[in-house]
């Protein structure tokens, strides 16, 4: 079998010399080296080049995505706003300023706690610091602000935790007037286009503005003016730079950095603040040392001063005048915002000098001009401290305060100052009144025993004249409390308040006519728009010019030689009557000129006894101190009534001691009101259980 003939090995031509001498194996190695000198670069450029085409390519894949998924996230979370078309600023809740009888403000009362003031009535330090400290970009951006946002973001980052917000006064202010405090992204997209909307809509101090009297600043209020009154006591336009720094620093977390609440947190604030204003070349370096220096006058950690008591009484009334506030409204009162400070701080200054002494904690005051218009009230020593308003919604024993009611119910029976009681142990059923020292002058007139505020001789005028006549008289001159028809009414057993008390003893102050106390006089819009304006009563007279005239002779002496002598005015006639209640509970004095009748009241709110606290006491003196100052510049003017003293002659017997005056005892069946049964003059009994002395008669 022939064997096949091994054909040689077939070798490549070359263009190498060198090669072709060396043979097939230099033929080999020379492709060797290129692939390992020159493959590999090529290899990583063109690895490179892909990477970063593949990355371009996909990236832009990803952008158009991620643009598509935005695009539609947004417009769905739009899309949930309504139509732009019904797009309008939300009206602020209305607010009610009120004002005194001169037109000064006294308080504001609303959800706001104050009214919206222009932006050229604010003071120019407040825009300055709120745009240094909340967004620096305010005048360049669009309502959204990139670039802030992205430094927020990276001072997030770097800290770890939210250090910084990205949101513009313009999302601020979108939120505040059209979205609920929610932490979401729709929350923040809807955000976003409202600010931009508000852009296209408003100028920046249109923007400025709404932000400014919108923002909350924490303790309850809503808004720049509302803000510099409720810490410094101040407009707006009159707060300085430290003060505006303050404020604008509260921005951050209302609750935490308010000046009320902690002020040394608020003022470190005000610090960064300061700082921020001065890069931002709002103010100098010599301002800001100025500023650093100033303290933060007035922050108040609560609503101080005596008048919130007669705004909340405004408050309480206005439904029944107006129904509800719809708008701004302007309340116009009857107080005399001067007399009004001075009525509050003599009752805080009188129980800190001498309420721990006494054993006092609380006092209460009301004025009334002769028509029945309040003039100042205080319902307590502190408003901050408690809100509960002593003057018109505490009832308390008046004690003796109550008397002259008694008194002028035996003027009309036909009696007289002059007429002459003994003032004697008496009996009255169980029960035996005693005089507040405890001793018996015998025979008196009445004006004495008016004047000397003698228990036994009211008891006996009750016995004469019987306690539902006392109350019907009562009742004539304004006093509405429930009154108990028992002889015990004598001493000012009933209940009432001082705000009664006071608006009776007005027909004593103004010739006789009874009087309802009132506080408004006016409503009306922010736009001047009468809303409620008071009728005046027709006047009703409730004492006859007569027995007007022996009270008044009466009372006065009351002040000139009896228990209120430490109440005379000097030369101006003056006139009123001590109260003290049983166990030294409370202490009275309500006194009048003829111009203005005032009434006081002090003890304690929980009807513990105080330390031998009298209405001739301290009372009597703060009502001196507010009765001058209320009638500084006032002509004097002498008492109403038409009375010439009679000169009394004390027998050393008379036989009818009980009737008065050898007058027939009055028939009291004829009025259907029988006296109680009663003996005077007798021994006083040698021992009485507080049950007789409480419930006797």
């Amino acid at each position: 079998m022939l064997r096949r003939k091994k054909s040689p090995r077939r070798i490549e031509p070359t263009f190498d010399a060198a090669s072709a001498k060396s043979g097939a194996k230099r033929t080999k190695a020379a492709p060797a080296r290129r692939r390992t000198s020159r493959s590999p670069k090529r290899a990583r450029r063109r690895g490179l080049l892909r990477f970063a085409s593949r990355s371009v390519y996909w990236s832009l894949v990803i952008g158009i995505w991620l643009g598509i998924a935005g695009i539609c996230l947004v417009g769905y979370h739009a899309a949930q706003l309504p139509q732009t078309s019904v797009w309008a600023i939300p009206d602020r809740p209305p607010n009610a300023r009120i004002v005194s009888v001169d037109g000064e403000l006294l308080a504001n009362r609303g959800a706001t706690g104050g009214q919206a003031v222009p932006l050229d009535e604010i003071s120019p330090y407040v825009p300055m610091a709120v745009i240094a400290i909340e967004d620096r970009r305010f005048e360049h951006h669009f309502g959204i602000d990139p670039l802030g946002l992205a430094r927020a973001m990276t001072r997030n980052i770097v800290a770890g935790r939210l250090v910084q917000g990205g949101s513009t006064l313009t999302q601020q202010l979108a939120k505040n007037l059209f979205l609920k405090p929610e932490r979401t992204i729709g929350r923040k997209i809807q955000e976003a286009v409202l600010a931009v909307w508000l852009e296209t809509r408003f100028s920046k101090d249109e923007i400025l503005e709404l932000y400014l009297n919108r923002v909350y600043f924490g303790s309850g209020a809503t808004g720049i003016d509302a803000a510099a009154r409720r810490y410094f006591d101040k407009p707006a336009r009159d707060l300085n730079l430290f003060e505006a720094a303050t404020l604008a620093g509260v921005l951050k977390a209302p609750s935490r950095l308010s000046p009320a609440r902690d002020p040394e947190a608020a003022g470190e604030r005000a610090q960064l603040v300061l700082a921020a204003m001065r890069r931002a070349g709002f103010v100098s370096d010599r301002e800001t040392a100025t500023a650093l220096t100033q303290q933060a006058s007035g922050a108040k950690r609560y609503l101080t001063g005596s008048e919130h008591y007669v705004a909340d009484m405004v408050m309480a009334r206005l439904p029944a005048l107006i129904g509800d506030m719809r708008t701004d409204i302007v309340i116009e009162t009857t107080i005399d915002k001067r007399l009004q400070g001075v009525a509050g701080d003599e009752i805080a200054v009188a129980l800190a000098r001498d309420g721990e002494r006494l054993s006092v904690g609380q006092g209460a005051l009301v004025t009334l001009d002769g028509d029945g218009a309040i003039r100042a009230l205080v319902g307590g020593r502190e408003y901050a401290a408690s809100q509960f308003n002593r003057a018109t919604d505490a009832k308390r024993q008046p004690g003796s305060a109550f008397k002259p009611f008694v008194y002028l119910t035996a003027l009309e029976a036909g009696r007289s100052p002059g007429s002459v009681r003994q003032d004697a142990p008496v009996r009255i059923g169980k029960w035996t009144p005693e005089n507040y020292d405890r001793k018996y002058r015998g025979p008196v007139t009445l004006a004495e025993a008016l004047s000397q505020s003698l228990n036994t001789v009211a008891a006996q005028l009750v016995m004469e004249n019987g306690p539902a006549r006392v109350i019907e008289t009562a009742r004539r001159l304004g006093v509405r409390s429930k009154l108990a028809a028992n002889a015990s009414i004598a001493l000012g057993t009933a209940e009432t308040t001082l705000l009664e008390l006071t608006g009776a003893y007005a027909a004593l102050a103004n010739g006789g006519y009874a009087v309802t106390p009132y506080l408004v006089r006016r409503v009306t819009t922010a736009d001047g728009e009468i809303l409620y304006e008071r009728d005046p009563e027709a006047a009703q007279q409730v004492i006859a010019a007569r027995e007007l005239g022996m009270m008044n002779s009466m009372l006065r002496e009351a002040l000139e030689a009896g228990t209120g002598r430490a109440a005379r005015l000097g030369d101006r006639p003056a006139a009123g009557k001590t109260g003290t209640s049983q166990s030294f509970r409370d202490g009275w004095f309500v006194g009048y000129t003829a111009d203005l009748v005032t009434g006081l009241w002090f003890g304690n709110d929980d009807g513990s006894a105080t330390n031998r606290l009298t209405g001739g006491g301290l009372p009597a003196q703060v009502w001196k101190t507010v009765m001058s100052a209320a009638h500084e510049d006032m002509p004097v003017a002498a008492l109403p009534g038409d009375f010439m003293p009679e000169v009394a002659a004390l027998p050393v017997r008379r036989p009818d001691v009980a009737s008065g005056d050898g007058q027939a005892p009055v028939d009291r069946r004829a009025t259907g009101t029988l006296a109680p049964p009663g003996e005077v003059g007798g021994q006083a009994p040698a021992r009485r259980t507080l049950f007789d002395l409480i419930f006797g008669g």
